[in-house]
């Protein structure tokens, strides 16, 4: 039988002593090196033989032993989205992370789904993050907020529709793209108009303040819009569509361009003309959009860069008290193409 099992549970974990050994330097200047650490004067033969022998050895720095040295943790825990978000999110949540860790943080995902506000906030808490950056799947209280900051985050950023007292609220107003849909609809000379409201759970936290976008920018012009419950798959797309002439509907703001493919499609199958019977819109402005046929009217929607926001934090845990201002979080605007 092989041995190899028992011989690799019994090898040794190489230290940092380990390390200056084998470069011929000292502990400190192992930890300066691997640390990172721009405040202390090494040369760049004498980081690349500390870098050589870390990889010989196999040895990574011990991150909370490091933490205890530094009296807080490089962590940043980011909250992972529990729903289907689409492409541009995903895109602004990648570069998120890569940012940060630039900037020599680490970066930790942390499934959150179940969990209310506050008690998402204990079970963060008990990691010591030294920044977390809720992007609005949480509902954070200022409570939640307050036991985050007792257990050391020196930064707590959220990007969500409302402010949230004793945080850094980064508010990225969603009423933007539902008034910019229907706006562009309207204009189109479309009267009534449906708003998709998809049944995942979690895309209430956008899909709400963008139907309210969508009323107010009905309001006072003849037009009205009317919620549309839609599920992400083909038979409820389908069942919506086979009842479609009875809405007596005009038009459709469907969420975004994933929404607005499945229902298109599904319209398409009921015989009913996009855009003659049916005006049809999305948002996200995806390439799959331009690919289609009607290609699809949408919403471009401009983020605030994931490098804009992983500078903040690094700002902000450098100096909890600053309190930057950001505009222009996210702007939008329609991108008409055949399908409206």
């Amino acid at each position: 039988m092989s041995q190899t099992p028992k011989q690799s549970a019994e090898r040794s974990v190489p230290t940092s002593a380990d390390v200056a050994r084998l470069a011929g330097v000292s502990r400190a200047t192992v930890s300066y090196v691997l640390n990172n650490t721009s405040s202390v004067r090494i040369s760049e033969p004498t980081r690349r033989r500390v870098r050589e022998a870390a990889e010989e050895l196999g040895y990574v720095p011990h991150a909370a032993a490091r933490s205890l040295r530094a009296g807080h943790t490089r962590m940043v825990l980011l909250p992972a989205a529990s729903f289907a978000v689409g492409p541009l999110f995903h895109r602004f949540f990648h570069e998120l992370q890569w940012a940060l860790r630039r900037l020599d943080y680490t970066v930790v995902q942390y499934g959150s789904l179940g969990l209310g506000g506050d008690e998402a906030a204990r079970a963060w808490a008990e990691l010591r993050p030294v920044a977390v950056v809720s992007l609005g799947e949480v509902g954070l209280t200022p409570h939640g907020v307050d036991v985050l900051k007792r257990s050391g985050a020196k930064a707590v950023i959220t990007l969500a529709p409302r402010r949230v007292e004793g945080a850094h609220s980064l508010v990225m107003d969603q009423t933007g793209v539902g008034s910019c849909a229907v706006t562009h609809l309207i204009q189109r000379g479309r009267r009534a108009i449906g708003v998709v409201m998809p049944r995942e759970p979690g895309l209430e936290h956008f899909s709400e303040p963008r139907f309210e976008g969508a009323r107010r920018a009905a309001a006072g012009s003849g037009a009205h819009v009317e919620p549309l419950e839609l599920s992400y798959d083909e038979e409820s797309a389908s069942t919506l569509a086979a009842g479609w002439r009875g809405l007596g509907l005009d038009a459709v703001y469907a969420y975004n361009d994933d929404y607005a493919t499945l229902l298109m499609r599904a319209l398409q199958d009921e015989g009913i003309d996009i855009p003659g019977e049916t005006a049809v819109i999305g948002a996200d402005d995806l390439l799959l959009g331009r690919l289609l046929r009607p290609r699809l009217s949408t919403v471009h929607i401009d983020m605030v860069t994931g490098r804009l926001l992983a500078e903040l934090v690094d700002r902000v845990v450098r100096d909890p008290e600053d309190r930057p201002e950001l505009h222009d979080l996210m702007g939008a605007r329609a991108v008409h193409r055949e399908s409206s």
